[in-house]
């Protein structure tokens, strides 16, 4: 007779090993299902890195709030954040928006900083139906540069910045200050945010012309040019008093640089983008002293953030410390961000339906450390218009340049410090 007990004892144990088994993958998924994972896309190297500059500083913050993870419902989860670096590169943002998508299978996607980044970003999530929220870029750009139109907007994405309107505002409030012949040159170049700035309906031309603004523009130019001469030249003849546009930070301290060595002085010069970022301004050196730009956030900013109950001051004086460096913008719209995604997934119900966050996100009604989000009442659908001012640039004090807010009119919550002067 052949033994059967070597049989029988190997049958056991697979029998064991497989109920085991089937035990023990559905505690795994489960322990898997119950991390949350959130995409971020921003620009942290390339032309636009000053957008992603205070990313890993505003991350570790937001990962200290959420070590317990998030309570929703009965249920606590842990929260796991993804990062990815656009490198400036539109096609580069939408291929790691793909990738969190679709290998990460994240539950919300996050983005920031310029339709280079947000728009690629938004049309990925809005094909693959994930709820998405972005920031950093005028509404505008995102929206039509999209193709979103009034009646329709979009089903899964969502935006919240300034818009064109709120940016023109402002900027004529700021120019009122000062006596000009209200001659602008106007820079746009050929990317999402120039054609914004520059389109004949929503942007610059069609508002500023209404308020007896006489334009001087020849038209796009290529981002990243090293001759500005014939913008100079015709800015020159034309008597432009005042210097606007769109520009990355190189290209402005290029054209600028070059305006100065051709003898072109303009009694003022706001520039979207490129002038928000300190670092920007000191490349300019001394003829940084008096430019002016849109400032989305500040320390003087009277916010606090949902998330750390941080106020704008303290989260500023936070960042000089650890890093060393002056405050930036982005410190306070990238934190709000992150405030506007934990607060849909924590209304959510149940952050695994994608459907239950994206409504999570459209009944958004938040005030971050950014100012007030709320998509009930945008000036679109999906969008939502946070307060902007205008600020200038000083030489000297605390750093080489420290911004003065100059005017406040579309957000008198934000004090004035200074006045606004001619540029020297």
């Amino acid at each position: 007779m052949k033994p059967i007990k070597s049989v029988h004892r190997r049958q056991l144990l697979q029998g064991l090993s497989a109920a085991a088994l089937s035990l023990t993958l559905p505690r795994m998924a489960s322990a898997q299902s119950k991390v949350i994972r959130i995409g971020y896309v921003s620009p942290q190297t390339g032309p636009l890195a000053a957008f992603g500059e205070t990313d890993n500083f505003t991350l570790a913050q937001v990962r200290e709030a959420l070590k317990a993870g998030i309570k929703i419902g009965n249920q606590t989860y842990a929260v796991e954040i993804i990062v990815k670096d656009s490198q400036s590169n539109p096609n580069r943002a939408a291929e790691v928006a793909m990738d969190l998508i679709n290998k990460s299978k994240v539950q919300l996607m996050l983005c920031a900083a310029t339709p280079d980044t947000v728009n690629p970003v938004s049309d990925q999530c809005e094909l693959a139906e994930v709820p998405c929220v972005s920031t950093a870029s005028p509404w505008e750009s995102w929206y039509f540069g999209r193709g979103g139109t009034p009646a329709k907007g979009f089903d899964w994405t969502y935006h919240f910045f300034f818009g064109l309107g709120d940016g023109i505002a402002a900027y004529t409030a700021l120019w009122q200050k000062l006596p000009t012949n209200k001659v602008v040159g106007l820079l746009c170049p050929n990317d999402a945010d120039g054609e914004a700035w520059a389109d004949k309906q929503h942007g610059l031309p069609p508002a500023l012309q209404k308020q007896g603004y006489k334009l001087v523009d020849l038209g796009r130019f290529q981002s990243g040019s090293d001759n500005y001469t014939a913008q100079i030249t015709a800015f020159k003849k034309a008597g432009v008093e005042i210097v606007s546009g769109v520009l990355n930070p190189p290209d402005f301290t290029t054209f600028w640089n070059q305006a100065r060595q051709q003898g072109f002085k303009p009694k003022i010069v706001t520039v979207a983008k490129a002038m928000v970022f300190p670092q920007a301004v000191d490349n300019l050196g001394t003829a940084g002293d008096g430019v002016t730009a849109e400032v989305v956030w500040s320390p003087y900013h009277p916010f606090k953030s949902s998330l750390t109950g941080a106020s704008s001051a303290q989260v500023a004086e936070a960042w000089e410390g650890r890093a060393k460096k002056q405050w930036t913008p982005p410190l306070g719209w990238i934190h709000a961000l992150f405030e506007v995604g934990i607060d849909a997934l924590r209304r959510s119900g149940d952050p695994f339906k994608a459907a239950a966050v994206r409504d999570a996100i459209k009944a958004t009604k938040l005030q971050t450390l950014a100012g007030a989000v709320n998509f009930t009442n945008g000036p679109m659908k999906n969008v939502s218009s946070i307060p902007l001012v205008t600020g200038q640039w000083k030489s000297g004090g605390k750093f080489k340049h420290d911004i003065e807010i100059v005017s406040n009119e579309s957000a008198p919550a934000v004090g004035l410090t200074g006045k606004l002067r001619a540029l020297s």
